[in-house]
């Protein structure tokens, strides 16, 4: 067992001071604007800008290019003339991708009789048509809507993806718990055994139904995206959202199943509040011994 390093200090005092500080208006175009020099590079660094997003967001005009650097689709040391490039580079990627699909489909179609269905099945099982309409609705053209995507999955290391990432959150959540409150740990352990497995609508669809505003889940996701103030912050927004129910499941003995149907009942929920929460409980998780494991994963 051992404490976060010390490297990681600076964040949680970061994260501690979001906590006390007053809700600021978020970044708007003018201020963008004004961290690029004549050459259309970033003259403020990345973790001045993440810290920012994190404390404040980023106003709706904003977001199209600043989630380019976010999700790695554009370079943080990239020139104006190079990301003009790099949009010209990657819509004619994207085109020849879906010349090749355009070829092959036939083909897979006469292999595979269900072949259409059984897609269509996969996407939405998964979730992803709705994630992927977000994007939609944030960028102009298709191929920034598949290449942000795209970029998003990797970023947040497939963390909402069934096969990849969701059973690993649910396991270190699960780790977080332990750590944080052991007297829930032990009720989720007992008679609400199976609730916290129950959880991966949360991780598959990255929180968006718990909100009642698109806005609301893209201020989360950039959050996510600037890696502030850990890695997979994602797992302690879940902690902080079952810290909401505690009360209501230790008083009523709740069982996994209602603790399910509390947890579903969490919409319309504050952001900025709930980053806020998070951030409090990575102060807090900074402070104790954890395995090793958990400290890797947030690192």
């Amino acid at each position: 067992m051992t404490t976060l390093s010390p490297e990681n200090s600076l964040s949680a005092r970061q994260s501690a001071s979001f906590i006390l500080v007053k809700r600021k208006p978020p970044i708007d175009k003018t201020e963008w604007d004004g961290f690029f020099d004549e050459n259309g590079h970033l003259a403020k660094s990345r973790d001045f800008i993440c810290v920012n997003i994190l404390e404040r967001g980023l106003h709706p005009f904003v977001r199209p290019e600043a989630w380019k650097f976010l999700t790695g689709y554009y370079s943080w040391q990239s020139s104006q003339d190079e990301r003009l490039m790099v949009d010209s580079t990657r819509r004619k990627n994207y085109e020849a991708l879906c010349q090749m699909y355009e070829k092959i489909q036939p083909l897979l179609e006469n292999l595979h009789r269900n072949f259409i269905e059984t897609r269509n099945n996969i996407e939405y099982q998964q979730g992803f048509h709705e994630m992927v309409m977000l994007f939609q609705l944030m960028v102009e053209h298709d191929h920034e809507t598949f290449w942000l995507f795209q970029f998003f999955l990797q970023k947040t290391e497939h963390s909402c993806v069934i096969s990849i990432g969701v059973g690993k959150n649910l396991g270190m959540l699960n780790n977080v718990i332990n750590v944080l409150d052991p007297v829930f740990a032990e009720h989720l352990k007992g008679k609400g055994a199976g609730a916290v497995q129950s959880l991966f609508p949360w991780f598959c669809l990255y929180f968006q139904r718990a909100f009642k505003s698109f806005d609301d889940v893209w201020r989360l996701w950039e959050v996510l995206l600037t890696g502030k103030p850990c890695r997979n912050f994602q797992v302690l927004v879940a902690y902080s959202m079952l810290q909401m129910v505690r009360k209501q499941v230790l008083q009523e003995s709740m069982t996994g199943d209602d603790i399910l149907l509390a947890c579903n009942n969490l919409i319309d929920l504050d952001v900025a509040e709930l980053v806020s929460a998070a951030c409090t409980a990575y102060a807090e998780l900074v402070q104790k011994d954890v395995p090793q494991p958990l400290k890797d994963f947030f690192l």
